[in-house]
């Protein structure tokens, strides 16, 4: 089973790497979110993950975990295939995506090419009550280390706690990602950004 690959980048294309590691050349479909940050001839890090069908064996890989859980999530949704997942992913980041979640923006979703309105609406029924269950019981003094104000504060608290929990995060990952944290004039997007940055800084 593959975690990730870490080698160079001998090829891109528009949804496609290939990154060659130790002389062997893996083919990997990705996002225009991901290749965005990938350069011919340089290094790079992909998260892998595995679809295997009887007639073919796809890897698909993302520049950051937080992608790559993503994309599972989404796959994991009834009728979403990796190929819809990687349409969204290039429409809009992992924070984009689970923010259309959590705000029932089907026009996010529906950015991606052969997403549709149905389509849509299906992902945002299915993720958001596994979102909703994911994060029962999550005390917001866990989160106290951030420092936000107000009602609106703790709203902004607790959406970012939701969106770190939807990408695959622990509670306690979501404690540390959250510790020390200022919210204030942050949007959601920037707030679940700087989160995450909490989060690959202690890895």
């Amino acid at each position: 089973m593959f975690y990730h690959l870490n080698g160079t980048v001998s090829e891109l294309e528009p949804n496609m790497a290939v990154i060659d590691c130790g002389g062997v050349g893996f083919a990997v479909n990705t996002s225009a979110y991901t290749v965005a940050q990938l350069h011919r001839g340089e290094r790079a890090k992909l998260y892998i993950s595995e679809q295997v069908r009887e007639d073919a064996f796809d890897l698909y890989g993302f520049a950051t975990p937080a992608e790559k859980r993503c994309f599972d999530m989404l796959t994991s949704v009834s009728g979403v295939g990796p190929k819809a997942a990687v349409s969204i992913l290039s429409a809009g980041s992992p924070e984009k995506v689970c923010m259309a979640v959590m705000s029932d923006d089907e026009r996010v979703l529906t950015a991606a090419q052969g997403v549709g309105k149905r389509l849509a609406q299906r992902i945002i029924l299915e993720l958001k009550d596994k979102i909703q269950k994911q994060t029962e019981g999550m005390a917001m003094p866990e989160l106290s280390g951030a420092s936000s104000t107000g009602t609106a504060g703790g709203g902004k608290l607790a959406d970012v706690a939701s969106a770190l929990t939807a990408l695959g995060y622990t509670r306690a990952e979501c404690a540390a990602a959250m510790k020390g944290l200022d919210l204030e004039g942050l949007s959601l997007e920037d707030a679940i950004r700087a989160a995450l940055r909490n989060i690959s800084g202690r890895s």
